[in-house]
């Protein structure tokens, strides 16, 4: 296959005989694709998506960069300090350096099929699961607690089809309730309901000289829409971009630590602002995923689905006033539309439909991007008072991305739907008290929900 000229991949053939062939592994070289030429249009679309997609499949070295440096004795924990499993200088497994591709968690587009159907983007099964910056683990129950313990957090892979749309939404409602929040600053006293598509934030009030933030819900109290992460941590996908590159491989982004070699591993700049550009173009420009045709049984599932409640999180769509997502540089969480370098169409590569509501695009994800509760039986262990809070799960490609719940826990989805606690249990009680029909109709209305069936088809080599 002829490379592009912005190819990333490295390989050079050594002919060892007539009949055998050694291909050299792949060399990821950074700043393919510079800042500059994204911003000016200096490469297409389609080049950058590709340039993104070398970055999330390319193996990361240490000879680019892959792990910390030495051990720091006061942040044990974070990365660019953390000591490595038996001292082997490069991984930990537990706690990040624990892949060497962003591919290697998100590459099951398909678990409805067997065997799975892979492909860029997708999921991982429990396999994969992150276990995030615990301190102590006892797997052999030396504590005599009738369980294995961690402190900390697991994480099982999402995907990141669709992406795009999830972003411009979140985007137009953080610009929203920042907005709201400028209505109470100029109205003293009065309580501002924050409201926008649709969602209740709670409400605001300045009083005093300070915002009294006590009945805002569901949010931080900065008002800033963070679809991405279980927790609703990162606003765009961009900002996740970065912390992952991070703890997965020790890779230090310029943009977070700034030039030179800040981890102390030997390699300066190991990625540039480029790289983080080209990769959230891609990830947010990846398909979204479909719906398959109704049947009786599933339109069926889909008027009980609504019935019993669950459209009150689980909110079937959510429109955007533009069809272009804007990409932002630096990231202004507050400001999410400020410092744009670049934009591009959600009706195209990702193939969002025209909302017949506004003069955006319809993203039916089936959440709305706010935490709630979820009840003590699905709490982490990682020390926050918000170790029972959950941003809604996105729904759509639901039906193949089994396990279910931040951990994977679940294996079928009545499984996640009987595990709802806290501000769900009045809706999983009311899911319980429908006749086995009525469950079985609503699982197959979660069944059409499906993920793309050819993602990034034509970027792929």
């Amino acid at each position: 296959m002829r490379p592009s000229r912005f190819a990333v991949l490295s390989a050079v053939m050594v002919v060892a005989g007539p009949a055998t062939a050694q291909i050299e592994p792949p060399v990821f070289q950074t700043d393919v694709i510079s800042q500059a030429d994204i911003a000016t249009f200096q490469v297409g679309l389609k080049k950058i998506r590709e340039r993104g997609m070398m970055v999330f499949s390319t193996p990361m070295t240490e000879e680019i960069g892959y792990g910390d440096g030495p051990i720091n004795p006061l942040d044990t924990v974070s990365p660019g300090g953390r000591p490595t499993l038996q001292g082997n200088g490069l991984h930990l497994r537990v706690n990040g350096l624990d892949a060497q591709t962003c591919m290697e968690c998100h590459a099951v587009v398909s678990n409805l099929t067997v065997p799975f159907t892979f492909g860029v983007g997708g999921v991982a099964g429990s396999n994969a699961n992150v276990i995030f910056q615990p301190t102590a683990i006892d797997v052999a129950d030396a504590a005599q607690a009738g369980e294995a313990s961690m402190d900390g957090r697991f994480i099982n892979p999402p995907f990141l089809f669709g992406s795009g749309g999830i972003e411009r939404v979140g985007k137009e409602m953080t610009a929203e309730l920042q907005k709201l929040k400028g209505a109470a600053f100029a109205s003293p006293g009065q309580p501002v309901a924050l409201v926008t598509k649709g969602v209740s934030f709670g409400s605001i009030v300045y009083r005093n000289g300070n915002f009294d933030t006590s009945a805002v819900e569901g949010i931080d109290d900065d008002l800033v829409v963070r679809p991405f992460g279980r927790k609703g941590e990162f606003a765009t996908v961009r900002g996740f971009d970065v912390d992952a590159m991070r703890f997965h491989f020790g890779m230090e982004p310029v943009e977070a630590v700034g030039p030179g070699d800040a981890d102390g591993d030997g390699v300066a700049d190991e990625l540039s602002i480029g790289d983080l550009s080209a990769l959230s173009i891609f990830g947010t420009n990846l398909d979204a995923p479909r719906v398959d045709p109704p049947t009786p049984a599933s339109v069926a599932g889909e008027l009980l689905f609504d019935s019993v409640g669950c459209t009150t999180c689980h909110v079937p769509f959510l429109d955007t006033e533009s069809t272009f997502l804007t990409y932002s540089y630096p990231e202004v969480d507050e400001d999410p539309f400020a410092n744009i370098f670049y934009r591009a169409d959600l009706r195209k590569a990702p193939g969002l439909k025209k909302s017949p509501a506004t003069q955006g695009v319809r993203v039916p994800l089936f959440s709305d991007l706010k935490r709630h509760d979820m009840g003590p039986g699905l709490k982490e262990s990682a020390g926050s008072d918000l170790d029972a809070f959950f941003i809604t799960a996105r729904l759509w490609g639901v039906a193949d991305t089994a396990p279910y719940l931040h951990d994977g826990r679940a294996h079928t989805l009545k499984d996640a739907i009987l595990l709802h606690g806290g501000e769900a249990a009045p809706v999983r009680q009311a899911f319980e008290n429908l006749p086995n029909a009525g469950q079985e109709a609503i699982v197959k209305f979660l069944l059409t929900l499906r993920t793309p069936k050819s993602p990034a088809s034509d970027i792929l080599p």
